[in-house]
């Protein structure tokens, strides 16, 4: 980057994906708005079901109802807007714009492994300490560390946005669809050794604990389920597969979505490039709350049921 270029103030960037995409832009912005609807919906369905319906009032059932909130804010902070320039032509965002939204979105990306952990983790005591569990896993307790988790990953994104506001940028074009802190770090004129170390360790270590955690309790849950009566042992393994299809799922979109920033720039085309994020948020985004929904079997008849009555009520 050349010196000249240092003293540039940069108030507004250009979501460079946005234009590449923009001669199939209508189409894009029909099924995000589709797929934003139908996961918005099934999302509410699981909080509706799971805070009316007592007998949902249990640890796990809770955990996914956290998790598709936090699913509802990441879908917020990311199809609206998408749908909405696209469909506008509007391929700008301001900086507080592209700071606010990369706020969100890291905040969502982040407390959704936190979420994996803490259910990993509700399953092992399920499945390997059944008499203890009420006393181990309680409602309150639940919330609490999933409380205390959100407040953690508050102050973490807060900080990292922080570091980032003291920043100067140079360049305006954003190589995505939306906004995010690895996307606008290319752009920087100034030290950004600070950011990437903050970054890189906060990553590592959250990565490497949660990770850990989330495989000894899976293992440790399905060498227990094997002890099992084959009835007791395959209600287990049915619901920790539910858990690991929508964890492996988030996993491989986080490593996808990290994939493109691992490769030179002009290995692979602008398009692609910008169809990386594209598809791999959108499924990250949206998987959960429809994994759940349909394989958790109390949350299904729940929700089949509610929706007979609505519809019932509405035919009378």
């Amino acid at each position: 980057m050349s010196l000249s270029l240092k003293n540039i103030s940069v108030t507004h960037f250009v979501l460079v994906g946005l234009i590449e995409i923009e001669s199939f832009g209508y189409v894009c912005a029909v099924l995000a708005l589709a797929l934003f609807s139908v996961t918005l919906f099934m999302s509410s369905m699981i909080v509706y079901v799971t805070w009316t319906e007592k007998s949902l009032h249990e640890p796990m059932y809770i955990l996914i109802c956290i998790m598709v909130i936090n699913v509802m804010f990441g879908n917020t902070s990311y199809f609206p807007k998408l749908a909405i320039d696209l469909l506008s032509g509007c391929s700008t965002i301001s900086l507080t714009g592209c700071l606010c939204q990369s706020f969100c979105i890291d905040l969502y990306g982040t407390y959704e492994i936190f979420s994996f952990t803490i259910m990993a983790y509700d399953r092992y005591l399920a499945v390997g300490h059944p008499l203890r569990y009420h006393t181990l896993m309680t409602n309150i307790t639940t919330q609490t560390i999933s409380l205390a988790l959100c407040v953690f990953n508050v102050v973490i994104v807060t900080v990292n946005i922080l570091l980032t506001l003291r920043l100067t940028f140079c360049g305006v074009n954003i190589n995505n669809v939306y906004c995010e802190i690895m996307s606008i770090q290319p752009l920087v004129c100034n030290d950004i050794t600070i950011n990437v170390m903050y970054r890189t360790i906060l990553t590592l270590f959250i990565s490497i604990v949660c990770l850990l955690l989330i495989m000894y309790c899976y293992l440790r849950t399905v060498v227990i389920c094997l002890k099992l009566s084959a009835e007791s042992s395959h209600k287990a393994i049915h619901t920790l597969m539910t858990h690991i299809l929508a964890f492996s799922i988030y996993i491989v979109t986080v490593l996808f979505l990290n994939f493109r920033y691992s490769l030179s720039t002009g290995s692979i085309s602008t398009k692609v490039d910008i169809i990386i994020p594209l598809i791999g948020s959108s499924i990250a985004t949206s998987a959960n709350p429809l994994i759940y929904g349909i394989r958790t079997k109390a949350l299904r008849e729940k929700i089949v049921c509610n929706l007979h009555n609505w519809h019932t009520k509405r035919i009378k």
